[in-house]
């Protein structure tokens, strides 16, 4: 939240945070947290997005949108907090084997999205609009309004994203991933706008393949980010040698990366100027160092909503001080 007075330190600057998942929602609270809201824009991964008993889910916006909110369920970082089931219970009834958990309140927010997608508004327009309704102060913009899908390649065969994630408890070996629909997908005018002003841009602790991956891969997307004069900063979603959500570890190994901080390092160089990495993984500073990137050695992990503006603040604070060597 604002300090108090609603002033804070960083009010009105232009930042983009890019965002996937419950690490990259709780990093754009504590942006914006220390930033009023106003000047943040968060670029949302959609690569995740399908379709479930007819409904448009995007569960990587909403993840977001809950949580900019303040109704995210603390426990799991996704959904809504005290949250009922008694839609599921019904389908249930009906035969079905839900899979994946939706709440009555979450239903609202599909049922919704999917009406005004089909009357023809944009994916983008309707985030707005949800958000709006829900007092998020932050712009949440999906990466595109294209879809998109990722696919997770197998040595059982490919499976799409949710079904790996969630329907088989990514218990699965990841030895691929593709993004379906990519080349024809396009950054929306929002997002370019955004990146195009932005003062500062953060690439959130989401994982780096499936969720930062996507907006990355989007045409002219990369470009966009590493042309820009502004600082550029990311901040590891590897504790310590593990993900602490998710299976970016698992599936970083599988893929061929490190499953460090310093491998993910590797993979943002050339393209961020500062890396952000947790006590923990100290003793590799100076091998991302040796990459060419400036890095801040912190409490990374994000237990609760100080610990999300602490972070937020030390990450602008950061951002800021790369200003003479960003572009």
């Amino acid at each position: 939240m604002p300090e108090e007075g609603g002033i804070t330190e960083f009010e009105g600057l232009r930042v983009v945070a890019v965002a996937g998942g419950v690490g990259g929602a709780k990093m754009a609270a504590g942006l914006e947290g220390v930033s009023g809201g106003e000047g943040l824009s968060v670029v949302v991964n959609t690569a995740d997005d399908f379709e479930l008993w007819g409904l448009h889910i995007s569960p990587d916006v909403d993840t977001v949108m809950y949580t900019l909110a303040g109704l995210a369920n603390p426990e799991t970082g996704w959904g809504i907090r005290s949250e009922t089931f008694a839609a599921l219970e019904m389908i249930s009834a009906y035969g079905e084997k839900p899979w994946f958990r939706l709440g009555d309140r979450d239903f609202a927010t599909h049922i919704l999205r999917t009406e005004r997608l089909r009357s023809g508004e944009s994916l983008t327009g309707v985030t707005a609009s949800l958000g709006a309704a829900l007092g998020v102060r932050s712009r949440v913009l999906p990466m595109t309004d294209a879809p998109v899908a990722t696919v997770i390649e197998t040595p059982e065969g490919k499976l799409n994203f949710q079904d790996y994630f969630v329907g088989r408890g990514q218990r699965d070996e990841v030895i691929g991933v593709e993004f379906l629909g990519m080349g024809e997908a396009r950054p929306t005018r929002e997002v370019l706008k955004a990146v195009r002003e932005a003062e500062a841009i953060v690439l959130c602790p989401s994982n780096p393949v499936v969720s930062v991956g996507p907006v990355l891969e989007l045409a002219g997307m990369r470009e966009a980010i590493s042309g820009l004069r502004a600082p550029k900063v990311a901040v590891s979603p590897i504790v310590g040698g593990r993900a602490l959500k998710g299976p970016a570890g698992k599936m970083l190994a599988s893929l061929g990366h490190e499953a460090s901080a310093a491998g993910v390092a590797r993979m943002y160089a050339g393209l961020v100027d500062g890396f952000v990495v947790d006590h923990a993984d100290a003793g590799g500073r100076r091998e991302i160092e040796s990459l060419g990137l400036e890095v801040l050695v912190t409490d990374a992990v994000m237990k609760d909503e100080g610990d999300r503006v602490r972070l937020g603040r030390e990450v602008l604070e950061f951002a800021v001080g790369l200003s003479g060597r960003a572009g």
